[in-house]
């Protein structure tokens, strides 16, 4: 399977030998670009829209919200769109943290997921984080960068701060708290939940990498084109839950990422397989591990056919593939079977 190509791969390493840093940065960004923009190893691909032309109402007649709000902390300022579910007063809802891809942005994320939709139904409230230009061009999550790796720093200081304002700002059971992302958002995804594991009850990673994948922009180039094991992602002995997504045919991203993700954080349990195909679409294999009392702590869905785009998901949003498994639906289902403590400060 051809992923990044070895030159660029070559490239990056002898900038990032040089001293270059912002070069081989660039280099590695417009890669992860590239590989948003670029087509699915199958060919499809779904429009590029920017909906923030067209912004949805803040309120329907049914009582949902489609809010835009921004949260600042000492590493930085970045905003995020808020899906508010119609509900009854002080009910506690969960809370769902989504996380876009290089190149997207909230809404168009939210229009390829349809995730909104599914919430209104389940009672969830949604939280789309953006990714600024003048931290990446390409508007990746800096999963890769170790001052965007820890807790309290960085990247994952501003996301956990935005999670804990909507905790603050609505009625959100602290105990049902969800993190998910697309590519660079699922590699992000998985450092939210490595360093923020009393926060998370559990997380998604759609096409993404294990924290600690990588350190640096020569080690993301490997991880992309090669599973890497990462770092460990619970604290405290703990297993995350977690559920993963990766078509079988990602260019990207190789696919064996994503169970060097299932590797992190649950280790190794026993497993049971289902295999199954969409109706006029891709054939998918699920995979569900265990704990001892036979419980899921873990699905892993290999989407055969599926290249570097969510599966399931709605042409109305970038990089989305309709003819695999509804990923969004599958998300919500497992997270829903999920709980934590209560979230710390921190």
């Amino acid at each position: 399977m051809n992923m990044i190509d070895s030159g660029r791969m070559a490239e990056a390493t002898r900038l990032t030998r040089a001293g270059r840093l912002a070069e081989a940065t660039a280099l590695l960004q417009g890669a992860l670009g590239g590989a948003a923009t670029a087509p699915p190893a199958d060919g499809w691909q779904g429009p590029t829209l920017d909906l923030r032309a067209e912004p949805l109402p803040e309120a329907s007649p049914g009582g949902e919200q489609w809010l835009a709000r921004s949260h600042a902390n000492p590493f930085g300022r970045r905003d995020y769109r808020l899906f508010v579910p119609a509900a009854a007063a002080n009910e506690q809802r969960p809370l769902l943290v989504m996380l876009h891809g290089c190149t997207q942005n909230p809404d168009d994320f939210a229009a390829g997921t349809a995730m909104n939709r599914l919430a209104a139904g389940a009672g969830l409230i949604v939280a789309w984080p953006g990714q600024c230009q003048t931290a990446n061009p390409q508007r990746c999550w800096n999963w890769f960068q170790p001052t965007d790796q820890e807790r309290a720093r960085g990247e994952p200081s501003i996301i956990a701060g935005i999670t804990r304002e909507v905790m603050r700002d609505h009625s959100v059971d602290a105990g049902r708290v969800y993190v998910a992302g697309l590519s660079a958002g699922g590699a992000e995804a998985a450092v939210l939940a490595a360093t923020y594991p009393d926060v998370y009850a559990a997380f998604g990673v759609h096409s993404g990498l294990a924290h600690g994948a990588a350190r640096d922009v020569a080690s993301a180039f490997q991880a992309m084109r090669e599973p890497a094991a990462g770092r460990p992602a619970s604290v405290g002995g703990r297993k995350m839950p977690v559920i993963v997504v990766h078509g079988d045919r990602d260019a990207t991203v190789h696919p064996g990422n994503g169970a060097a993700v299932i590797r992190q954080a649950v280790g190794t349990l026993e497993t049971t397989v289902e295999r199954g195909r969409v109706p006029n679409g891709h054939a998918w294999t699920r995979t569900r591990h265990l704990d001892q009392a036979g419980q899921t702590l873990a699905e892993h869905w290999q989407v055969h056919g599926l290249g570097h785009a969510w599966s399931g998901g709605n042409a109305a949003g970038s990089y989305t593939d309709p003819r695999g498994p509804d990923a969004s639906r599958a998300m919500l289902d497992f997270f829903l079977g999920h709980r934590n403590g209560p979230a710390a400060a921190g």
